[in-house]
């Protein structure tokens, strides 16, 4: 048997999210036929992260055991020519047996993207929130620093309990400003540098595993944030607190991304 790793990209407009669910297509769902319609198989893919309906990825990775002797650089392409437009195959490779998407990740990043100006954008209407209102952006990033470290993070989790613990670590959590963002360039999309000006807010975190709606809980926090209502005093509360009903809102899923998966 072969171990085969995919690094997907879909816009999950049209998706219940990941996981294959009764009432919807899933992206799941999609690959997992397109695989049986290249190889024969009827296959379990296991990955990296579940995102939510309604919410893309630029670096999903899954894997799947297989018989099949087609090379990788086929079987990207192959899956392709199965799968709808808004799913693509980015690679895939041969993996050591010993590879598992979810349990083998060492840390994941999310992009939340903002579109925050008064009048709308149809053309990113289903990639971006759009906040008319206007946001502190230095006040938003200095209360996410509060986040930083190990903590129990279920004031940011919806319909807790999901896990068997709630304690996660963040790494790394960064509020900026920019113009736009080329998601078609992932690699530079993830080094720009900030532009006060512009109408585009990016927030970045890094962690070691996420909860359930847990980035777009702490978006829907930021925002008061950045609308002077709340101060990074106010979030260490929240984040002490415990309690999901402490904190802000739940972001909309359309402005999140699953960027990338370190292992």
């Amino acid at each position: 048997m072969r171990n085969i790793r995919l690094t997907l990209a879909y816009d999950g407009t049209r998706y219940v999210g990941w996981q294959i669910q009764p009432n919807g297509r899933s992206v799941q769902e999609v690959v997992e036929r397109a695989i049986w319609k290249l190889t024969g198989e009827q296959v379990h893919l296991i990955a990296a992260g579940r995102t939510d309906s309604g919410v893309h990825a630029l670096g999903q990775v899954a894997n799947f055991q297989t018989r099949s002797s087609i090379p990788c650089d086929n079987i990207r392409s192959g899956l392709q020519n199965f799968l709808p437009d808004d799913v693509v195959v980015r690679e895939a490779a041969e993996v050591d047996d010993s590879f598992h998407a979810t349990y083998s990740a060492k840390a994941k990043r999310y992009r939340y993207v903002i579109h925050n100006r008064r009048v709308p954008d149809p053309f990113v209407r289903r990639y971006a929130w759009h906040f008319r209102a206007p946001l502190d952006v230095a006040a938003m990033h200095a209360a996410a620093q509060v986040l930083v470290g190990t903590h129990d993070f279920r004031s940011f989790e919806s319909q807790y309990p999901n896990k068997a613990s709630s304690v996660r670590t963040v790494t790394e959590v960064t509020v900026d400003r920019f113009e736009g963002w080329p998601v078609w360039t992932q690699s530079e999309s993830l080094h720009r540098t900030p532009q006060p000006t512009g109408e585009f807010i990016w927030l970045d975190i890094v962690a070691d595993g996420f909860l359930y709606n847990m980035v777009r809980a702490i978006v829907g926090t930021l925002v008061h944030v950045g609308r002077g209502r709340w101060t990074a005093e106010d979030v260490r509360r929240i984040l002490r607190s415990q309690d999901r009903a402490q904190a802000g809102d739940t972001a909309p899923p359309h402005g999140l991304y699953l960027v990338r998966v370190e292992y």
